[in-house]
C-alpha cells in the first residue's frame, strides 16, 4: 500500500489501477491519499461486490470500480475509457467530448439559443445560479465555490451544459465517464447522490438535479433574483 503511494508520487501515472486488498494499508486508504494529491483517474479492483464497497470507493475519489473476476478485455476497455476522459480537457481548459469534438453547451443551441451563458475567452459558463470555470475547474452555486471531486465537477459541468434536457444514465456514462459499452448504471446514481449533497439546499428534495423516473436526470435552472 505504501509502495503504491510512493510510485504514484514518483512516476506521475496517466491512470491508477488499484486493488483494495493491499499490505500495510488497504486500497481505500491509498485511493484517498492519491486523490488528495492528484486528479489522476483511479480504477479500484475488489473481490467484494457489495454496494457499500462501491460507495466508499467512489466517495474516496475513485473514478470507477471493477469487481473480480473480470475479463481482461473489460479491464482494458475501462482503462481506455478513463484515459479518453482524462484527455477531454483541451489546452484552453474547455472540455471536449469523446472523439475530440467540442462538447455541446459552449456553442449556440437551436435557433440561436445557448445552453448557458458562456464566455469563450475565459472558458466560463453560467446557468442560473450555477457557474463553471473550466480552466480552473471550479464550480460555484450562488457565488460560493464548491468542494467537488474531479468526477463530481465533470458531472455538474455536463448537467450545466444541458439544462432542462432529460439525460439517461447511459448517456451520462458515455459522455461524462467515456464508456461506450454497458456498465453498472449505479455508478451514476452514487455520483448524483454525492453531488446533490453539495449543490442542493435540501438534498432529500432536490430542485437542481431532479430524477425523471424511468428515464434519468434533468438539470433545472434556478433563476438568479
Amino acid at each position: 500500500g505504501l509502495e503504491a503511494i510512493d510510485k504514484a508520487r514518483s512516476s506521475n501515472p496517466d491512470v491508477v489501477v488499484l486493488d483494495i486488498m493491499l499490505p500495510e494499508i488497504d486500497g481505500f486508504q491509498v485511493c484517498r491519499t492519491i486523490r488528495e494529491e492528484s486528479t489522476v483517474p483511479i480504477l479500484l479492483l475488489s473481490a467484494r461486490g457489495e454496494e457499500i464497497d462501491r460507495v466508499v470507493g467512489l466517495e474516496l475519489g475513485a473514478d470507477d470500480f471493477l469487481v473480480k473476476p473480470f475479463a481482461m478485455r473489460e479491464l482494458v476497455a475501462r482503462v481506455r475509457a478513463m484515459l479518453r476522459r482524462a484527455k477531454m480537457v483541451s489546452a484552453s481548459g474547455e472540455p471536449e467530448a469523446v472523439g475530440g469534438e467540442p462538447v455541446p453547451g459552449l456553442s449556440s443551441g437551436p435557433e440561436g439559443t445557448s445552453a448557458g451563458s458562456a464566455d469563450r475567452e475565459t472558458g466560463k459558463i453560467a446557468c442560473g445560479d450555477v457557474a463553471i470555470d473550466f480552466p480552473r475547474r471550479h464550480a460555484f452555486v450562488g457565488g460560493e465555490m464548491l468542494d467537488l471531486k474531479p468526477r463530481e465537477f465533470d458531472l455538474l459541468a455536463y448537467f450545466v451544459r444541458q439544462p432542462s434536457i432529460v439525460l439517461t444514465r447511459e448517456a451520462l456514462l458515455r459522455e461524462v465517464w467515456g464508456y461506450d459499452y454497458p456498465v453498472d448504471s449505479r455508478t451514476v446514481d452514487v455520483h448524483v447522490r454525492w453531488l446533490r449533497q453539495k449543490i442542493e439546499d435540501d438534498p432529500s428534495q432536490p430542485s437542481r438535479i431532479v430524477t425523471v423516473r424511468g428515464h434519468g436526470y434533468r438539470f433545472v435552472t434556478h433563476v438568479v433574483g
